[in-house]
């Protein structure tokens, strides 16, 4: 026999999951609300430029004079990892300033698959550079599929190559640190990006600009213009804006009151 505190909360739900589930709603809705507009071309909320981006320019700059190349690794996520998605975009951005400027690009893999992708989106930033015959496809290699073996075939290329700058962008694990020291100990400008909370510390430590957590997914949204990008970057943004709304007008009406009709709903 089912207490009455037990009740399917409006005859459906278990009791304490309705606020979630049109919170949800609500959620979704604003994000395909969001994506239809960018669709569009109708105006939506703009996304503000991240300083880390404007240093990619500066790193490419810096390369060019020096006569150095850049080297781009988007880290050890498969093709599905969301991180490694949003490395696609900044990867294009880069491959696009390396062609106008005339400076060597490489790009290292762990994944195969990552590889092939990564080599198309390299092209295709070449061609749009209207430079395709400066791309190489020797320059983008990939290594092994092993973690360390992986970040030890990285820092020999580095002392053969020596890269004025090292652009770390994706799904980072241990190696995030061996790439940053030794990018580092070249003297090379470095760019680290990642929303592996637990790599955050190491490329903030030993990296010039570091793009933290959703930040990177911000970043491949303003770079590439893509409507879902653009889309579901400013709806999740507002919806924060009314979590956090909701959030203070709790704890005012908390403070009014024992009870109220916003914990109320929230508590069903």
């Amino acid at each position: 026999m089912l207490l009455a505190q037990d009740a399917p909360a409006l005859g459906v739900f278990v009791p304490g999951n309705v606020a979630p589930f049109f919170a949800l709603l609500v959620f979704c809705a604003l994000v395909y609300i969001m994506i239809q507009r960018a669709r569009a071309g109708q105006r939506i909320p703009e996304i503000r430029k991240i300083p880390g981006l404007e240093a990619i320019d500066e790193a490419i700059g810096r390369a060019t004079e020096m006569g150095r190349p850049v080297h781009y690794t988007p880290g050890l996520g498969e093709a599905t990892n969301v991180q490694t998605l949003a490395s696609f975009a900044m990867l294009g951005h880069v491959a696009k300033r390396c062609a106008q400027y005339d400076t060597r690009l490489l790009q290292t893999n762990v994944e195969a698959f990552v590889m092939a992708i990564n080599q198309e989106v390299i092209r295709q930033a070449y061609l749009e550079a209207g430079r395709p015959d400066a791309f190489n496809p020797d320059d983008i290699t990939y290594h092994s599929p092993e973690q360390f073996a992986y970040a030890a075939s990285v820092l020999g290329m580095y002392e053969r190559e020596r890269p004025a700058a090292n652009i770390m962008f994706g799904a980072f694990w241990a190696e995030s640190l061996l790439f940053a020291e030794g990018g580092a100990y070249l003297g090379a400008i470095q760019i680290g990006a990642t929303a592996n909370t637990h790599q955050i510390p190491f490329f903030v430590a030993a990296c010039d600009y570091t793009l933290i957590g959703e930040e990177m997914y911000a970043a491949s949204a303003y770079l590439s213009k893509e409507p879902v990008l653009t889309g579901t970057v400013v709806g999740q943004d507002l919806a924060r804006i009314g979590v956090f709304a909701l959030i203070i007008l709790g704890t005012v009406l908390a403070h009014v009151g024992e009870t109220n009709w916003l914990t109320g709903i929230l508590t069903k």
